[in-house]
This record gives structure tokens, sequence and C-alpha cells, in this order.
């Protein structure tokens, strides 16, 4: 009889993890424009994407969740929204700080020997 409850409870919890994700889509990309009432993201499928932002829209930059810092162009992002009437709202925006990439140095010149 436990044998046949097992799978059951199985099934049970595994389809309540699967509701309790939510509605929300999210878009993963970087940063090409950002003002105070939208973000434009090109997204990893190489697509623009729109995505509103608002009062309510929460920002978490990554090594610093509770500061105040907004994503630049630039920076990689993966957005949380919902979506009604074909726009993207943003919920909450996680990005990170582009990479400062160094110019590579020249390679160093040897002297040539004293004649």
């Amino acid at each position: 009889m436990i044998h046949r409850l097992i799978p059951v409870f199985l099934l049970l919890f595994v389809s309540s993890a699967a509701f309790a994700h939510g509605t929300g889509q999210h878009v993963l990309g970087t940063v090409t424009a950002i003002d105070g009432t939208h973000l434009e993201v090109k997204s990893t499928k190489g697509g623009l994407v729109e995505v509103q932002i608002n009062k309510q829209t929460r920002f978490k930059e990554k090594g610093n969740p509770k500061g105040t810092n907004l994503p630049a162009v630039g920076d990689r992002v993966v957005v949380e929204a919902t979506k009604d009437n074909n726009v993207l709202t943003a919920t909450e925006v996680h990005f990170s700080a582009a990479r400062n990439v160094k110019p590579s140095e020249p390679a160093s010149v040897q002297a040539a020997p004293a004649q």
C-alpha cells in the first residue's frame, strides 16, 4: 500500500512547484537604450525587446542588490515582466555592469643588441 502512495505524493509535490513559478515572462540580454519609461534589450536570441518600466519596477545590481543604481547601455540584464495587451512591463530588473575590457597591450619590443 505504501508503495502506491509514494508516487502519488511525488506527483502532488512536483505539480505544486510548477504552479508556484507564476505567469511572468523573462527577457535576457543586453541594454541598448534606457530612459524613465522604458528599457530596450537586445535579447540573447538577437531580437530587440521593449519593456516598460514604472515606479513599482525594482532594480537589483549584481553584487549590490540594495543599491539604487540603474542599468546602463551595455549592461547585461534579466528582466522579469508581466504582459498585458502585448505590452511588457518590468516588475524586477536584475543587472550586472558591462565588463571593462582593457585594450591589449602591445608586445614589448626588444632592443637590438648594441654594435
